[in-house]
């Protein structure tokens, strides 16, 4: 299978970042390097929460030992997610080249996380303008949620169509749009490239646990790696699977993942 480095946030208590990133992609065969660009003790959206970033530097001194011990020399795909600061950001652009050096042939992943609905824009301004500037534009696959979009596009997107056409001003081979409204209460999922789109479209829920968008996005690059494996395949499973952890999930303040294996011991009661 393949060999992924993700770069994005990790918390001890819950599956957010990279918590839910590598379990999920490790359930499904792949070898993940994983590398914390902060570490918390849950999501801070649950007070209180405490913890420390990495610095950059650090995950830069992290990353030459990686390819020194020859660890990245079959890297086949790079996943970034939350980068708390511009200089995080530039970090994983610098690492994008690295491993680009190295196999020009890598798929590199980028889930922007920017902010949400309703709340707006959460990360710092300086980090989510070098995103859309310096990371962005490196991506074969971009996985934004509908405010994400909107916010990196300065464009109303609103449906279907206004997501769409949103999407396709990035000129990246693909944006995979979250949370697109379908009215009256659905939610689509949109795989959109420079001439075609692939959809699902599933039940908008009353509230989901956090870590939602980190799940899809390891899921559907894990769905893209698989050889034969096509966008819309790669769409129609991923949502599949996160519908199916969101179910498992109702009721809970984090997700439920033990799904991803379907062979494994029903998890103890609580």
């Amino acid at each position: 299978m393949a060999r992924i480095l993700a770069i994005s946030s990790q918390v001890v208590d819950g599956h957010v970042g990279l918590s839910a990133i590598t379990p999920a992609l490790q359930a499904l065969g792949h070898d993940v390097l994983a590398l914390p660009s902060i570490v918390l003790s849950n999501h801070p959206g649950q007070q209180p929460a405490s913890g420390t970033r990495i610095e950059p530097a650090v995950l830069d001194q992290m990353l030459a030992t990686l390819e020194t011990n020859g660890r990245l020399r079959d890297l086949d795909a790079i996943l970034t997610g939350y980068l708390p600061s511009a200089a995080h950001v530039a970090f994983a652009a610098t690492a994008v080249a690295r491993c680009r050096r190295i196999n020009p042939q890598l798929t590199v992943l980028c889930d922007p996380v920017l902010g949400d609905d309703p709340k707006g824009l959460y990360l710092d301004p300086a980090a989510a303008h070098a995103i859309r500037d310096d990371l962005v534009p490196l991506a074969d696959i971009l996985t934004p949620n509908r405010f994400e979009l909107a916010w990196l596009t300065s464009r109303a997107v609103t449906d279907r169509q206004t997501a769409i056409a949103a999407a396709r001003t990035l000129f990246r081979p693909l944006v995979v749009a979250t949370s697109i409204a379908v009215p009256p209460d659905h939610l689509a999922t949109l795989a959109i490239g420079a001439e075609s789109v692939a959809e699902t479209v599933v039940s908008r829920r009353p509230q989901a646990p956090n870590g939602t968008g980190d799940l899809l996005a390891a899921l559907f690059l894990a769905g893209y790696l698989t050889p034969g494996g096509s966008a819309g395949v790669a769409l129609t499973q991923a949502v599949e699977h996160v519908d199916a952890v969101l179910t498992a999930s109702e009721g809970r303040a984090e997700l439920r993942l033990s799904v991803i294996w379907p062979n494994r011991s029903p998890e103890r009661s609580t």
